[in-house]
């Protein structure tokens, strides 16, 4: 399995207390942060431990100061981030690009926020701003769209189909915000057709893609391979397929060896046969 260097989580701290220990430079940012995202800043450690908080940022300028209170701190079941301390952190924070209330989070695990915050420029040119918007559109046809495909792999494929590129609600288009309630009414349409289909008796047929990779590094994937192996809902391996590729795929996706039979459900969706041919 490929290794992650952390579990990058999303933590909800709206209306929670957070503890924000030190002064000047180092602990302001971080009690910028917490507000940002709804909390409580709280600076009394004993309170903190007291009222059962969770999350802590210590900012002291005194190293040892900064080690005595991370050691207490975590005997004490808070997680921790010491700023400027990658190896006292049970957490580190990402650089944020905001596109309310869709978050893009760049972390190194600690090894440089400077990198975190260059890279997060460059992706910043290149989402539209009107991305939040289109996630505001798509929080406002969840309902109908469960209704009409309650299957959750057909909601993916569609979300899929839809989201992809140069499809009706491609993310970088700046305008796909305006055309979720159509690309709903043409979703709504097929899934009529498709109930008028299995009255009659009609069986949906799944797709087949197989798909012959010769390298190891996933940077050699074609587009094409790449965005195969993210909309993927089962993948048939045949062969070491690295654990680096596997990486690119959805993680929900079903994983079975070539050969194996599938069950019927899993002959609706997108299935990919991974051969691996190093030096093919």
């Amino acid at each position: 399995m490929s290794r992650i260097a952390s579990l990058p989580l999303f933590h909800q701290i709206a209306g929670q207390s957070v503890l924000v220990l030190g002064d000047g430079a180092a602990a302001e940012p971080k009690r910028r942060l917490v507000e940002r995202a709804g909390g409580i800043v709280i600076d009394d450690m004993a309170r903190a431990i007291d009222e059962g908080v969770r999350l802590a940022f210590v900012a002291y300028e005194d190293a040892r100061a900064c080690e005595a209170a991370a050691i207490n701190l975590r005997c004490a079941g808070l997680l921790v981030n010491v700023v400027d301390r990658p190896e006292l952190c049970d957490f580190t924070t990402p650089s944020i690009l905001d596109r309310d209330p869709l978050l893009v989070a760049i972390g190194t695990g600690g090894a440089s926020a400077g990198l975190a915050k260059h890279v997060r420029l460059r992706i910043e040119r290149v989402l539209p701003e009107s991305l939040g918007l289109l996630a505001r559109a798509l929080e406002g046809v969840r309902g109908a769209l469960r209704a009409w495909l309650p299957d959750g792999a057909a909601r993916r494929r569609a979300l899929d189909a839809a989201l992809a590129e140069g499809g009706p609600l491609d993310p970088l288009d700046s305008l796909s915000h305006t055309r979720v309630e159509a690309w709903l009414a043409s979703v709504t349409e097929a899934a009529r057709a498709a109930e008028a289909g299995a009255e009659a008796g009609a069986t949906p047929a799944g797709r087949v893609v197989e798909l012959v990779l010769t390298s190891s590094d996933p940077e050699d994937l074609t587009l094409r391979q790449a965005r195969l192996l993210g909309e993927a809902d089962t993948l048939l391996i045949d062969g070491a397929v690295p654990p680096a590729i596997l990486a690119r795929a959805r993680a929900d996706a079903a994983r079975r060896p070539w050969g194996e039979a599938m069950q019927a459900d899993e002959t609706t969706g997108l299935t990919l046969i991974l051969r691996y041919r190093p030096g093919g």
